[in-house]
């Protein structure tokens, strides 16, 4: 593991923790994933988009064709 030092203002600095213990996460934790976030290819997030859009129109389809592995799905008449 490496390690890198930031500089950050004084009032973002004292939102982390409040913001890693409303989440149940650590300061380091936020910030790891903040980095991630900076470095991921917007390409993925694009395709990820495409895919879940394919499966959303298409979820019919495989639940007529694989009726013993369709998922339960929530009748809106139901939802209180």
């Amino acid at each position: 593991m490496l390690y890198t030092l930031i500089r950050v203002p004084e009032d973002l600095h004292a939102l982390l923790p409040q913001r890693a213990e409303s989440e149940g996460t650590t300061v380091t934790a936020l910030i790891t994933e903040a980095a991630r976030n900076a470095v991921r290819d917007p390409r993925l997030e694009s395709a990820a988009d495409v895919f879940r859009a394919f499966v959303a129109d298409q979820a019919e389809v495989f639940d007529a064709a694989f009726p013993d592995d369709a998922p339960a799905r929530l009748d809106a008449s139901r939802v209180a």
